[in-house]
């Protein structure tokens, strides 16, 4: 995975085969993403790279991630429970995403179309960020390190290959991501991880 910001705006996420080729779906909707990468940094946001894709943060919380797709691209919300989403402009990333989550776009002139509404979830969600606000936790996530539901919610495809493992090897895995102290080790150790989540693997298993 790439691990340059500019690097997804010209090439793609580094995490198939179409990286930096005409086909990779940054490419098809590399004017909307830009336009979306625009707003996320005007409203304030500070843009990093996480799980080979752009992600922008305030108040050292994970706000929204930017991500492209071969029939669409998205600009998905963390902490997704907390928005009231006035507009119903929200998707679910799939049958079992708890919450609507995620604005999907399928024409690059959209994201201009919809910027005041963009605007709007954007300072939203900034605000509960600024306030300490988070989502009450569940009986199905509280034992679930942030990082990991992080990163689940911004792959729809790992959270399918990691919902499909055992408890047992869930248990693995959260056992491994936790005992590091840092964020950035237990986000480190997840993208190690990703691979053997999607092979069906638990952590200890060759």
């Amino acid at each position: 995975m790439i691990t340059d910001i500019a690097d997804y705006f010209t090439k793609g996420c580094g995490r198939c085969t179409r990286f930096d080729t005409p086909d990779c779906s940054t490419k098809v909707w590399n004017k909307g993403l830009c336009d979306l990468r625009e707003l996320c940094r005007s409203a304030g946001l500070t843009e990093t790279i996480k799980w080979g894709h752009p992600c922008y943060m305030h108040a050292g919380r994970n706000i929204a991630i930017i991500g492209a797709f071969r029939n669409n691209f998205r600009l998905s919300f963390f902490n997704a429970a907390l928005m009231k989403d006035p507009d119903s402009a929200l998707e679910r990333k799939g049958e079992n995403t708890a919450h609507p989550d995620m604005l999907r776009f399928t024409d690059n002139a959209q994201v201009t179309a919809q910027a005041d509404l963009i605007k709007s979830y954007l300072a939203e969600a900034i605000g509960y960020a600024e306030k300490g606000i988070k989502p009450p936790t569940t009986e199905n996530t509280r034992d679930i390190p942030t990082e990991l539901a992080d990163a689940l919610d911004a792959d729809p495809q790992l959270a399918a290959a990691f919902a499909a493992l055992t408890p047992g090897r869930q248990r693995g895995y959260f056992l491994h991501i936790t005992s590091a102290k840092q964020s950035a080790t237990r986000s480190a150790r997840i993208e190690k991880c990703c691979d053997r989540i999607f092979a069906g693997k638990g952590f200890n298993e060759r």
